[in-house]
């Protein structure tokens, strides 16, 4: 039974240091910031501004929360993550809770500070399918996402450390990107939390089965590609003067020492 506790990732629910419930706030954090200013820029009616507020928002968001959560703050992300074993199954799911309660709530205030007429206008940033049927809406979904998934993979992999420092803006660069091809045509969702978020908060959930199963489905596709069919990068080694000088150094000083003569 602590086996199957631990592969669950269970044991992270007693964890005295809390690790797992700053993460859980991280990541509802980044989906308020993401649907805050990635929907509130949706008024403006540019294909442009628009997916520059969603990269950007998501840049932002990595960058501040990512060392406490991995910063996913979007459910095929998570999900993609559990399918290569990165995350356990209880933190997974812990994580798509939050995120939808962030997006939920991040799209709240954005209706709660907007004018009736951007509502109506706009609708905030509802998702919806424009002049495409469900089935290629679900194909721009999963495509979308998958794309997101394999250069999260790529920027975040360990065996890449020189990546590592912008990482957030690789990452909110092809969110951008995603948003230019797909803004008019499926809104686009990329990313189940941000699609409920803005559905719960204009009360239109129209075709939102497929901004749910087409991200996720992606994500989890894109990932298995990035690890077996692409391959991680593997760490590379230090060389030996690198690797073991301090070692040696602190050896020769500790038997130095033994023999009462100073170290060199």
């Amino acid at each position: 039974m602590a086996g199957l506790r631990n592969a669950l990732g269970a044991h992270e629910l007693t964890d005295k240091k809390g690790g797992l419930y700053r993460a859980l706030f991280a990541e509802f954090l980044g989906t308020l910031f993401l649907n805050f200013f990635g929907c509130g820029a949706v008024v403006t009616g540019d294909v442009v501004a628009i997916s520059l507020a969603f990269g950007i928002a998501v840049a932002a968001a990595v960058q501040a929360v990512g060392h406490v959560s991995g910063g996913h703050i979007n459910p095929a992300v998570t999900v993609g993550m559990l399918a290569i074993g990165k995350v356990p199954v209880v933190r997974a799911v812990l994580y798509i809770i939050s995120q939808c309660a962030g997006a939920i709530a991040g799209s709240s205030f954005l209706r709660a500070l907007s004018t009736e007429e951007n509502f109506l206008e706009q609708r905030l940033g509802a998702v919806s399918l424009s002049k495409i049927t469900a089935v290629q809406g679900f194909g721009i979904e999963f495509f979308l996402a998958l794309v997101l998934v394999v250069v999260v993979c790529g920027a975040c992999d360990s065996g890449k450390p020189e990546s590592k420092g912008i990482a957030p803006l690789i990452i909110g660069l092809v969110v951008a990107a995603c948003h230019l091809i797909a803004v008019d045509r499926t809104g686009p969702g990329m990313n189940p939390a941000r699609s409920l978020g803005a559905a719960v908060a204009n009360g239109k959930y129209d075709d939102h089965w497929l901004y749910w199963v087409g991200p996720i489905l992606g994500g989890v596709a894109g990932a298995l590609i990035y690890t077996h069919a692409l391959g991680a990068a593997k760490e590379q080694e230090l060389p030996r003067s690198y690797a073991t000088v301090d070692t040696e150094e602190k050896e020769l000083q500790r038997l130095n020492s033994k023999k009462g003569t100073p170290p060199a």
